[in-house]
């Protein structure tokens, strides 16, 4: 696979990419993780909320052998214990360590400032300190991160490029699994006997934190089970 030249850097003007998201589409999509690797490690990573289409990334991360794969969870304190049991599984299968990225405050403590079950209350400000904050701090000094979103996830992720500048982190956005669909992702993970979270064939294709997730009310939205009775349907990170 030929190398892709990056333009030279700052990325963020409007069209930088365009001739790469062009090539890019061409690409199978290990291809995709491939080139991306190689071209932005060791400053590049994964950040993995251990959903299906994160454990597609890291299997082919692995196979693409060009680094030592470099993953980080958000682990808010409230994600479901299947979640931290495939954590588990993943270090093992891989032999990496997965870093586990926490919130300033933990469970209790946001409860003593913000009073109990916050989630419930006001599910935006409990977002943006158990995971939106902690992402931030966590993307500091790397050059790219890759990510697991699909366009037919929600509205706001319809356009979302295979690469692109991320400029409220000011650093590129890779989502080499843009043009997937779900079937593409479950079909990918039983070829190639990847492990993944059993709650996806319990009517969870979406897995967020355990009080905020729940089976999905239409099979046509996959994020129908996200926050549940709100018209909230992301929770910040991918805005």
């Amino acid at each position: 696979m030929e190398l892709l030249r990056l333009p030279e850097p700052p990325w963020n003007a409007p069209g930088t990419f365009d001739h790469i998201n062009t090539q890019l589409d061409l690409m199978t999509t290990l291809d995709r993780v491939t080139w991306t690797v190689r071209a932005f490690a060791p400053t590049l990573t994964l950040a993995s909320s251990f959903g299906a289409e994160d454990m597609v990334l890291l299997d082919m991360w692995a196979k693409s052998e060009a680094t030592p794969i470099d993953v980080f969870c958000l682990d808010t304190g409230l994600l479901f214990p299947q979640t931290y049991d495939l954590i588990n599984e993943v270090e093992n299968k891989y032999g990496i360590q997965v870093r586990r990225v926490i919130p300033q405050l933990s469970v209790s403590q946001q409860a003593l400032q913000f009073g109990p079950n916050l989630w419930e209350r006001d599910p935006d400000t409990c977002c943006q300190l158990r995971k939106v904050n902690p992402l931030s701090r966590q993307l500091i000094g790397y050059r790219a991160w890759m990510t697991g979103i699909r366009r037919d996830q929600t509205i706001n992720r319809r356009q979302a490029p295979l690469i692109g500048w991320d400029s409220t982190h000011n650093l590129v956005k890779v989502n080499p699994l843009a043009p997937w669909t779900y079937t593409d992702v479950l079909d990918y993970l039983t070829r190639h006997n990847v492990p993944f979270n059993p709650l996806h064939l319990q009517g969870y294709p979406s897995i967020g934190c355990q009080p905020c997730t729940k089976p999905v009310i239409d099979e046509r939205d996959p994020r129908s089970g996200r926050w549940q009775g709100k018209e909230k349907t992301e929770c910040g990170l991918h805005l």
